[in-house]
């Protein structure tokens, strides 16, 4: 009960990676200052391995109460143990959500981890809200995942406009889907980033001449192995002459041979290239300030990266069918045309090009589309046949 005696409504919100977190930060804040509102966080997936950092470390740090880790032991070895995750999730959060008893769960993406508070809020009449749906990443399984998830979602937050549109057109009623933009780049108005020499020395990197911020993650729905396309980017990066920092491929089949392949190689070229499985929340956005180029199929060279101006080659299918800006350069997972697009993108004039571009993901400029989702989980009605799924047909 809130200081009035009226009941605060309870938001649960489930994070599952150090990347999740990051984009829900803002969100979560604004949540937990509304006197009209109580937070629940659930951490579990990537947030609790080992070979992923114990990331649930950084929820902490950042003051805010976890409320039930729930361990799904991941390790990216194959399709098989992702479904084993799945089920382990399953009884997990269907124990955690009858014991919290939110009034609304709140989950972001497209990660199959996803899939188990998705299933068991919906089992228990819980609704949904779901952040970042009608997107596409055609050359991933994320793409059924996230269509999944809207489907049991009672509640939209859309990226941008096309992507609003897109849930409409899955049959989601127009007055529960929402276009404020991404909320992960909240964070990025008026934050202080690390100077270049603070980066310098956080990395143990110079930052003259072009550096690349790498990340590979698996291709799922590519017929050729994740370590046959990572070496192949490794390949065109050595053959660019660039400097480079390498973060963690997230817990899909095959993500862990992409991280030995990858540690492996800055082990052995210590003074040009870098292996950080995780960067944390300010130095990642400190990298995109300050770095000449991104390589490789993270959905942050579509999202974040535009906002620093910061060119990006993107490798492959992953985030084939998203939205992007001018500084996406679209390249198959071919050395040659790696190395090309790597030499066009720390171009001088393709950088120039640049400077007056907008972020496509950040609507209103202003980093608060975060508080824009709270009012919305705060004052929608959820009461009667909220749950209830009619298709709005489009004649």
């Amino acid at each position: 009960m809130g200081s009035s005696g009226v009941r605060r409504r309870t938001i649960c919100v489930v994070t599952t990676s150090r990347a999740d977190f990051g984009l829900l930060r803002e969100l979560l804040r604004s949540i937990r200052e509304d006197s009209a509102l109580r937070l629940q966080v659930i951490a579990s997936g990537m947030h609790l391995e080992p070979a992923f950092g114990r990331t649930w470390r950084e929820i902490d740090a950042e003051g805010l109460k976890i409320d039930r880790k729930i361990p799904m032991r991941l390790t990216g070895d194959s399709g098989l143990a992702n479904v084993r995750s799945i089920g382990l999730g399953l009884n997990g959060f269907a124990k955690a959500f009858a014991e919290l008893k939110p009034d609304i769960v709140v989950l972001l993406g497209d990660r199959f981890e996803v899939f188990a508070p998705a299933i068991s809020a919906l089992m228990l009449t819980m609704p949904i809200a779901h952040i970042h749906g009608g997107e596409l990443s055609e050359g991933a399984i994320d793409d059924s995942v996230r269509h999944a998830i809207t489907k049991l979602a009672s509640l939209h937050f859309a990226a941008t406009e096309i992507y609003r549109q897109r849930i409409i057109q899955m049959g989601e009623s127009p007055d529960r889907v929402f276009n404020f933009g991404a909320p992960g780049l909240d964070p990025i108005h008026g934050s202080t980033f690390l100077t270049q020499a603070q980066l310098e020395r956080d990395l143990g990197l110079s930052l003259q001449g072009p550096v690349a911020l790498v990340t590979y993650h698996p291709v799922t729905l590519d017929a050729r192995s994740a370590t046959a396309q990572v070496r192949c980017m490794v390949a065109a990066i050595k053959a660019s002459g660039i400097k480079a920092v390498f973060t963690m491929a997230n817990a899909d089949a095959q993500g862990a041979a992409i991280n030995s392949f990858l540690e492996t190689v800055c082990a052995r070229n210590p003074d040009r290239f870098k292996w950080f499985p995780h960067l944390g929340h300010r130095r990642y956005l400190s990298c995109l300030k300050h770095f000449t180029v991104m390589v490789g199929n993270s959905s942050s060279g579509l999202t974040e990266a535009p906002s620093f101006h910061l060119p990006v080659v993107n490798i492959g299918d992953r985030q084939r069918g998203r939205v992007r800006a001018a500084n996406v350069l679209d390249v198959p997972c071919d050395q040659d045309a790696i190395v090309k697009g790597i030499k066009r993108a720390i171009s001088p004039r393709f950088r120039a090009s640049l400077r007056s571009m907008t972020n496509p993901y950040d609507r209103f400029h202003d980093g608060r589309a975060s508080e824009r989702i709270k009012d919305v989980l705060r004052d929608i009605s959820i009461s009667g046949d909220f749950l209830k799924k009619r298709f709005h047909d489009q004649l």
